[in-house]
């Protein structure tokens, strides 16, 4: 598990994570091979919930227009797969981009805790931490073999390049 940069006391008030503008986003958490798996393996998630792009299939929000996580409690804000959270989720609010060739660590400044603690000593740590262990020798092993989870996102601030080996990219 990866340790969480913005507690969860802020993210359970915040409500703006697991909320998509469209059912097909970038946003929606792309799955590494052996993550569908262990979900699939738990009772009472629907196959539908993954897509075939190996992201999680937001559904219609009955609260609104938007779309949300399948896993998504609205009334507490709570995830039903906290325990099996996806590498993806347990790194938001910070991605692995690609850009023009390289691979990046990026951090969604959409994040309100994000927003205001960027330049802060505790942000600066966490993201040499978090580099040194996207950088490790079993981190480039679930890349390379997980290509799925390098995207492009959009909207997003640079905080560190990734020195991932060449065929991953």
């Amino acid at each position: 598990m990866i340790k969480q940069f913005v507690p969860q006391e802020f993210c359970l008030k915040c409500r703006g994570c697991c909320r998509f503008k469209e059912a097909n986003s970038v946003w929606s958490p792309c799955l590494l091979d052996e993550e569908i798996q262990e979900l699939l393996d738990k009772p009472g998630i629907p196959a539908a919930s993954i897509a075939i792009d190996r992201r999680i299939q937001p559904i219609a929000n009955p609260q609104g227009i938007d779309f949300i996580c399948p896993f998504l409690e609205t009334l507490d804000n709570q995830c039903r797969i906290y325990d099996l959270r996806p590498f993806e989720c347990q790194l938001y609010p910070f991605l692995i981009n690609l850009r023009k060739g390289k691979v990046l660590l990026t951090v969604d400044l959409n994040c309100p805790y994000v927003y205001e603690k960027i330049n802060s000593q505790e942000a600066k740590e966490y993201i040499v931490c978090l580099t040194n262990y996207l950088n490790s020798r079993a981190l480039r092993s679930m890349f390379k073999d997980n290509p799925q989870i390098i995207q492009a996102y959009g909207e997003v601030r640079e905080v560190a390049e990734l020195n991932l080996p060449h065929e991953i990219k």
